[in-house]
C-alpha cells in the first residue's frame, strides 16, 4: 500500500497504463492470429491484407515500447514467410 502522495499518484498512474498495455497488446495478438487463420483456411488475398494491418500494429507496438523492436520484426518476418509458403504451395 502507497504511503506517500506520490507513490498513491504513481499507483494510480500504473493501472492506467496497464490497462491500456493490455487492451494494445490484446488487439496485436488478434491481428497477428487473423493473419494465421487466413493462410490455415486458403484464403491469401484475405491473408495479404490482414497481413499488411498486422505489420503495421507491429510497427506501433514497437515504437510505442510495447513490446521489443525485434520482436516485431522476428514476427513480421515469419508471418511474410508463411503468406509466401502458403502461395507457392498453391
Amino acid at each position: 500500500m502507497p504511503n506517500t502522495n506520490n507513490a498513491k499518484k504513481a499507483l494510480r498512474q500504473s493501472h492506467k497504463k496497464r490497462l491500456v498495455n493490455r487492451s494494445q497488446r490484446s488487439a496485436l495478438r488478434t491481428a497477428i492470429k487473423k493473419v494465421r487463420t487466413l493462410v490455415a483456411e486458403g484464403k491469401q488475398e484475405d491473408a495479404k491484407t490482414a497481413f499488411r494491418f498486422a505489420v503495421k500494429r507491429l510497427d506501433q507496438a514497437a515504437a510505442k515500447h510495447l513490446i521489443h523492436r525485434n520482436t516485431a520484426s522476428r514476427t513480421k518476418s515469419r508471418l511474410s514467410k508463411l503468406i509466401k509458403t502458403a502461395a507457392s504451395a498453391t
